[in-house]
């Protein structure tokens, strides 16, 4: 398994951290007791690869129990040397107060001090063997969000085509339009198999309607000038972070046209790597 460990300092991203590694296929537990972490390790060691991506994330707020994480990931990392990886994050004192003062959250530490520069100061005292044991270290201080997201995704993701699903889905128009959708283009300026007699009954998920479909030089053009958009577009998408992208193709039925195209840019994409759900939202609706 692979158990990643997220600590650091309280307002220096580790939520953010633990959004991006669960959009990427992560069990993500926070605020786990660090007493607890040895034995849920262990836990998803005997599930037999079900829970074999975990990351948790564990710093001040668990209060005297926070004592004990230096000693806990020294053993883990005796115990298992290759699956245990810690992140260490933080920030500035200004940067960390100033986002403090933006989200009007109170610092774990704020009943036992005067002020929230003590608080900080006696957080990062704590933490300081905990840094000489991190995998990783993220200072946090000028990164934007979509920044941070692109940083944990190059170090977990070997494939950063990984981070995103994308589902391509057809529909109807006489249905109402998709509205998950991101991308949606319209197919209904192509010639409409639904009029050609031996068709009517097929759908775009058949070699014969896609034949037909593709034959003519309007559509093959579109279909290249689709692919070539989305070749442009998807990785400005990865690295502003978005896990999921929804592109949708419309015809009037949403049983040809759209099927064609649908299937066929999904194919494309799947070829390039990218993870690919294709879904035929209305092909079962209404009569042929």
């Amino acid at each position: 398994m692979q158990l990643i460990i997220i600590t650091g300092m309280s307002g220096s991203g580790k939520s953010t951290a633990m959004k991006v590694l669960e959009d990427i296929g992560f069990y993500c537990i926070d605020n786990l007791p660090p007493q607890f972490i040895p034995n849920f390790a262990d836990v998803c060691t005997r599930t037999g690869g079900s829970l074999n991506k975990v990351a948790i994330a564990v710093d001040i707020r668990t209060g005297e129990m926070f004592s004990e994480i230096h000693e806990i990931i020294r053993t883990l990392k005796k115990d298992m040397p290759s699956e245990v990886k810690v992140i260490f994050m933080e920030s500035s004192d200004d940067i960390l107060i100033q986002r403090y003062k933006e989200t009007r959250r109170r610092h774990p530490l704020a009943e036992k001090y005067n002020s929230l520069l003590e608080a900080l100061q006696s957080e990062r005292e704590a933490l300081l063997p905990l840094r000489s044991q991190a995998d990783y270290y993220i200072e946090t201080s000028r990164l934007s969000t979509s920044q941070l997201g692109e940083e944990i995704r190059d170090i977990f993701l070997e494939n950063r085509l990984d981070s995103i699903v994308v589902k391509v889905m057809s529909f109807g128009y006489k249905y109402g339009v998709s509205a998950e959708s991101d991308l949606v283009f319209d197919v209904r300026c192509l010639p409409n198999p639904f009029y050609v007699p031996e068709l009517k009954t097929h759908t775009g998920t058949e070699a014969c309607v896609r034949d037909y479909v593709m034959q003519f030089p309007q559509s093959q053009t579109l279909l290249s000038k689709i692919n070539d958009l989305l070749e442009f577009l998807l990785p400005l998408y990865i690295s502003e972070g978005k896990s999921q992208l929804v592109i949708a193709f419309g015809c009037t039925g949403g049983k040809h046209r759209s099927v064609t195209f649908a299937e066929l840019v999904g194919d494309a994409l799947k070829e390039k790597g990218y993870r690919v759900h294709k879904m035929h939202r209305d092909i079962k609706k209404g009569k042929h």
